[in-house]
């Protein structure tokens, strides 16, 4: 404890001397004692991210590439928010929102988060123990590997448990521990950043390379494609008869918004803001540190983050945008060896044309018409449409993999960039088992260290089912828990906006001047934009319940609002 605090004092000192002295020395003291920034970007590098900047490509070309930056620059500026709030305050979050806010906000912060640990856990171990058995090693635990396939996804799934756990135990010691902890992350992702920045340069340099002119475009703001579809479909649409043309051009901005909402997720989770400030306060950073602070979530949370899914839109878009899976199209690219169409691709497949025969005809019956009538549906409809919808399915890592490897090689393809997709799994995981014990420590009121918070982790240990259960029974958990926590994305913004204005709490701290109406116009602008990607998530995926559950919570928010009234009343 004693070593402890020397260290502290030693730090404090060395951000003073930095602030005084600004240029390179405040870069480089800076640079060397960033940490809670490069933990946001390494959970917020997982499987979520990986899907969604790959499907990003597909549907959209390289057109979209500016998206996640601004996303996590708008999140940047709420957590920047946040971390002004823990940093002058020093109180933690959940207890000063309880106290100061509404007890219903907190509550409901803290609970999203620990639900969204417990869910999206599971597709982390799922990737991983794909990309095992797909990439890195297939020939031992592949599906026809000498383990088997069961016995594979076991031992994988027990050895990455066994290695997250003994990584996020680390936080729960003092001292050294947490040092060492945060390095190992950054090492993770900086990692990440290099396998697939190295996909990318290897694609560049091959025989009629990269289209940089138009990569560049794309990272110029273009929110048009939340209304029409990407221009890589055009030619595609055009060779379908107007009648139809239609249906497909909606499919298409259909599934780019959806997209693009979950990108946006990606970016911005509730969960990564309660790690966020309950890292700050473990470290015991003060007023002195809010500037390092800002500077920590730009370079470790910005910087990473936008090249890592920058590199995954890239390849993902040199490699599917507007291309039609081979083995769907008559007289199409044949289908090599390994490659042939998987049982989900015919499916959905099968699902986009029963939609364009719903839509041509309502009242028509096709229930009867599964698996055995897959036959039917390949000549329902024109080639041209066919085309699309072979065009719209959704690849994953395996499918880009297999795809760059007839061109970069085996080691970029299989290896490098399996290695990649592992570091990101294995980042967030960990992650995920730290803000479960955080969460579990805040609720019981209990220190951040040493039991509570290892046992508390061990919630998020859900994830270890995702290998068994996640593409099958459990999937439906992803649905309700991801838009519960998106509806209580905003809230949240709302509760640091309410936060940071809050004389009561801040005292002399709060803002002052232009500089508290800027950052409240930002703030404000931001919140409405997130309201307004909360309000469509619920009516599209969650209907009618989903606006009585949002009913019921800002019901709930009243009344938490009027109990805290009467208490502070005097007797």
């Amino acid at each position: 404890m004693k070593d402890q605090k020397i260290q502290l004092d030693r730090e404090r000192v060395e951000v003073n001397e930095a602030l005084k002295q600004g240029g390179f020395a405040k870069l480089k003291t800076y640079t060397r004692l960033a940490g809670p920034g490069w933990l946001q970007s390494a959970l917020m590098l997982g499987g979520g991210s990986l899907a969604g900047s790959l499907y990003l490509g597909v549907l959209t070309g390289v057109h979209l590439i500016w998206l996640q930056p601004v996303a996590m620059i708008l999140t940047i500026v709420m957590f920047g928010a946040l971390s002004y709030v823990v940093l002058s305050t020093g109180k933690p979050p959940f207890k000063a929102i309880n106290e100061h806010i509404n007890p219903v906000l907190g509550w409901s912060w803290a609970l999203a988060s620990l639900a969204s640990c417990m869910v999206w856990a599971m597709p982390q171990y799922a990737l991983a123990s794909g990309v095992i058995q797909q990439n890195l090693a297939p020939a031992l635990f592949g599906h026809d590997g000498l383990l088997g396939d069961f016995n594979s996804r076991l031992l994988i799934t027990t050895v990455m448990f066994l290695f997250v756990t003994s990584i996020a135990w680390q936080y729960s010691k003092a001292g050294r521990a947490v040092k060492t902890f945060e390095w190992i992350l950054k090492a993770m992702i900086w990692l990440i950043v290099a396998c697939f920045f190295g996909v990318v340069v290897r694609l560049s340099i091959l025989p009629g390379g990269l289209d940089w002119p138009s990569i560049l475009r794309g990272m110029i703001p273009d929110p048009g494609l939340f209304f029409r579809p990407a221009d890589g479909f055009y030619p595609l649409l055009d060779a379908i008869p107007a009648e139809y043309r239609t249906y497909w051009s909606d499919m298409i901005v259909h599934r780019q918004r959806e997209v693009m909402i979950a990108v946006v997720a990606a970016a911005s989770g509730v969960n990564a803001t309660f790690l966020l400030a309950y890292s700050l306060i473990r470290r015991k950073w003060g007023k002195e540190y809010r500037e390092l602070a800002i500077f920590d979530l730009g370079t470790g949370m910005l910087i990473p983050f936008a090249i890592a899914t920058t590199c995954v839109i890239i390849a993902g878009s040199n490699q599917f945008h507007a291309v039609p899976q081979p083995g769907f199209v008559p007289g199409g690219p044949p289908v090599e060896a390994g490659l042939e169409p998987s049982s989900a691709h015919i499916n959905e497949f099968e699902e986009l044309i029963k939609g364009r025969m719903l839509f041509e005809n309502p009242d028509m019956d096709l229930s009867e018409l599964t698996g055995a009538g897959s036959a039917y549906y390949m000549e329902a409809v024109s080639v041209h449409e066919r085309r699309v919808a072979a065009a719209l399915l959704t690849r994953d890592a395996f499918d880009l993999a297999s795809s760059l490897e007839p061109l970069t090689g085996s080691f970029f393809a299989r290896i490098i960039f399996g290695i990649g997709v592992l570091g990101m799994t294995l980042s967030t995981a960990i992650l995920h088992m730290l803000i479960s014990g955080m969460v579990v420590c805040e609720m019981l009121d209990r220190p951040h260290t040493g039991r509570t918070l290892r046992y508390g982790s061990l919630i998020a240990a859900t994830g270890a089912l995702g290998p068994f259960l996640w593409q099958k029974a459990a999937f439906w958990l992803a649905v309700p828990t991801s838009v519960f926590a998106f509806i209580l994305l905003p809230s949240a913004y709302f509760t640091f906006f309410l936060m940071i204005n809050k004389r009561e709490l801040m005292g002399k701290e709060i803002p002052a001047g232009n500089r508290r109406i800027l950052l409240n116009i930002i703030m404000t602008l931001i919140i409405i934009l997130f309201c307004a990607i909360s309000a469509y998530v619920i009516v599209n995926h969650a209907g009618m319940w989903g606006i009585a559950a949002v009913a019921v919570f800002l019901l709930a928010i009243a009344a938490g609002h009027f109990w805290m009234k009467t208490q502070q009343r005097p007797a």
